[in-house]
């Protein structure tokens, strides 16, 4: 269901955007020209505009819809505690810390060479 709803959204998305590029344009910023618009009491109300309205209605109803199945999903669990209580992996030795001071890994100096030398 949560993938059938998540696909209806994503289309109702890109029609969205599709039929809000494909309207007129009113001008200027903020509806300064073109005459009407947003300064008019009232808008004309053309099919671009009925259909903006009733996607961006469609895309509210679905992500209102998502974000609740979403919640009940994940009901008073935390992620940690979905991860699971894996226990720690300890190394051959118990996982005591090394005999040395020095904490850093080993050098080339240190090891042997890790390329053979050629004969």
């Amino acid at each position: 269901m949560e993938n059938v709803l998540l696909i209806i959204h994503l289309l109702l998305a890109l029609g969205l955007i599709a039929v809000v590029l494909l309207q007129r344009s009113e001008g200027g910023g903020l509806g300064m020209g073109g005459g009407g618009g947003a300064v008019s009491g009232r808008a004309a109300a053309t099919a671009l505009g009925k259909l903006t309205w009733l996607l961006g209605a469609a895309f509210l109803v679905t992500s209102i819809s998502l974000t609740i199945i979403v919640a009940q999903k994940s009901s008073g669990a935390s992620v940690i505690d979905r991860l699971g209580a894996a226990p720690a992996t300890q190394s051959e030795d118990g996982g005591t810390a090394p005999a040395s001071d020095n904490l850093l890994p080993p050098t080339a100096d240190d090891n042997a060479p890790l390329v053979p030398a050629a004969d």
